[in-house]
């Protein structure tokens, strides 16, 4: 089938996605152009009568068995349901539920279930027997004492289920680590965390801190057999004592034993934590004794970064990006099985270089001319405030390199990132309305 050939018969497709964006639109359109229908499934208040137009089933996706429940009453007695996908962490869970309702191939709820939990993950890599650091569950109330819970340095302080590294800090010494539980902790009762609900937000889970390079394997699941679309190199060296991510290049600069290694590791992962269907997104670290798994997550590559993957397909040489190939997959219509292109291709995640209100961003024309780089995205708007790492988890924008070399996306997409200019300005305090105590995020 090629990009712009029809079905014979329309199938229809539920996805499940947090909020409508980058992602949404562009498998829309490429249902649009492959006569697939799409039923949103969205985190949005039900009492709103279709506010966007988009006819979109309206849950809240904290509680997973519920929001499930309004999907399967809402599709029952309808038209046929061929496929579901989810994108983002959340969403994902009550996609579980609703598969299993519907008898559709999906991941079970308990699989996904344990992706969301830091510490159910590394329990699962431990009894799989794959490498891992040692790790512990810390309460947050009272103020932990790492002298009295036996933890070594450096070491690695996470909050149980947010992502984008958003709360990840290292700690070499014992007052960092008390200064980071700190921090976690203020972060976690923070308005803006509270109102999304999220299971554990009084504990954390502590590691050892793995040296070694990052890297991330994007992938598909397909009755347990898992086929690896990319690994990204990660250059920027992730050490701490945040870890905001900034530049995924593929292929990687990585040996045949390397790349061997790192997909015989991943394959381990999803089947240590029971995954058997649909898009895969997994984080590990490489040193001299071996790969280790950081993250699994039953999902695609996030928002944006998707863009640096395009596929070929081999029937008809057809150029079709990610999120098609993932409704294809879903669909199980041909073309699903289309290649990664052989070009190299980058992403850079712009990191925020502090908190506070992003008054003008200068330089993007001369960015968006440096040779190798296709395109710039600024997603961060003006007169808004932005977090730095670790209360953050928004970029400012993201850069797109297509180059003939890895080395060359990298240079390409650094080279524009030094164009850039961004004008940022303190956040001033306000009275919080119910402690009437003066406020002011962490800059």
């Amino acid at each position: 089938m090629k990009a712009g050939e029809q079905l014979s018969q329309r199938k229809r497709i539920l996805l499940f996605a947090g909020k409508l964006g980058y992602q949404t639109r562009s498998l829309d359109e490429a249902a649009h152009r492959l006569g697939v229908d799409v039923v949103f499934v969205t985190d949005r208040c039900h009492q709103l009568d279709d506010p966007w137009g988009d006819r979109a089933i309206a849950v809240h996706f904290e509680s997973p068995d519920a929001a499930a429940y309004e999907v399967l009453t809402a599709v029952r007695g309808g038209e046929q349901i061929d496929g579901l996908l989810a994108f983002g962490d959340r969403p994902a869970v009550a996609a579980a539920y609703v598969a299993r309702g519907l008898s559709l191939p999906y991941n079970h709820p308990v699989a996904v279930e344990a992706c969301r939990s830091k510490l159910r993950m590394r329990e699962v890599f431990r009894d799989a027997g794959l490498r891992g650091p040692w790790f512990r569950n810390v309460s947050l109330q009272p103020a932990p004492e790492p002298s009295l819970l036996g933890i070594s340095y450096p070491c690695v302080l996470k909050p149980m289920s947010l992502s984008a590294s958003q709360g990840v800090v290292r700690a070499n010494t014992r007052e960092e680590f008390v200064a980071a539980a700190d921090r976690i902790r203020r972060l976690l009762a923070s308005p803006e965390i509270l109102a999304r609900r999220e299971a554990n937000l009084d504990q954390i889970i502590v590691e050892g801190y793995i040296p070694g390079r990052e890297v991330a394997v994007e992938g598909l699941l397909t009755d347990g057999d898992l086929r690896v679309l990319a690994i990204f190199d990660k250059p920027d060296p992730l050490e701490g004592p945040y870890f905001e991510e900034t530049i995924y290049v593929t292929p990687p600069r990585l040996s045949p034993t390397e790349r061997s290694a790192i997909e015989r590791c991943a394959l381990d992962a999803v089947r240590g934590l029971g995954l058997t269907q649909g898009p895969v997104h997994a984080e590990f670290r490489l040193n001299e004794q071996g790969v280790w798994p950081l993250e699994v997550a039953p999902r695609s590559i996030g928002g944006l970064c998707g863009r640096t993957l395009q596929f070929v397909n081999v029937r008809d040489d057809d150029s079709i990006g990610l999120e098609e190939l993932l409704l294809r997959h879903a669909l199980n219509l041909p073309g699903s099985d289309s290649t990664r292109e052989q070009t190299s291709s980058g992403v850079m995640m712009i990191p925020v270089p502090r908190s506070g209100i992003l008054e003008a961003v200068g330089g993007e024309d001369e960015a968006r001319g440096v040779a190798g780089i296709s395109e710039l995205q600024m997603t961060a708007r003006l007169r808004d405030y932005i977090a730095a790492w670790p209360e953050g988890s928004s970029y400012l924008g993201f850069l797109f390199a297509r180059t003939d070399t890895p080395e060359s996306a990298e240079k390409a997409l650094w080279l524009a990132h030094s164009k850039l200019r961004f004008t940022i300005s303190p956040r001033l305090s306000v009275e919080h309305p119910a402690t009437r105590r003066m406020v002011r995020q962490a800059d």
